[in-house]
């Protein structure tokens, strides 16, 4: 789902979840069955928690189907002529 870009934000909360649980059991495993590298599940729920973040792209199956957001910042408080 996260390759073709359809409900990019579910997939990739669902990888973070994942990837978190795959780095914390490793230190509930004993010293024999801990073959997880626990920095490499860490980095990989960082980079699925940035990609929540960031959002599908544009050249997405989101973007076809639900369409693409503009976000409008308004101007600041503009102080009264004078």
């Amino acid at each position: 789902m996260i390759f073709i870009g359809f409900l990019t934000p579910a997939a990739s909360a669902a990888a973070t979840v994942g990837y978190l649980m795959r780095g914390v059991s490793s230190f509930l495993m004993t010293a024999a069955n801990n073959h997880v590298s626990t920095s490499t599940a860490f980095n990989l729920a960082a980079m699925s928690a940035a990609l929540v973040l960031l959002g599908p792209g544009a050249f997405s199956l989101d973007a076809r189907l639900f369409g693409r957001r503009e976000i409008i910042i308004p101007e600041g408080r503009r102080s009264p002529p004078r």
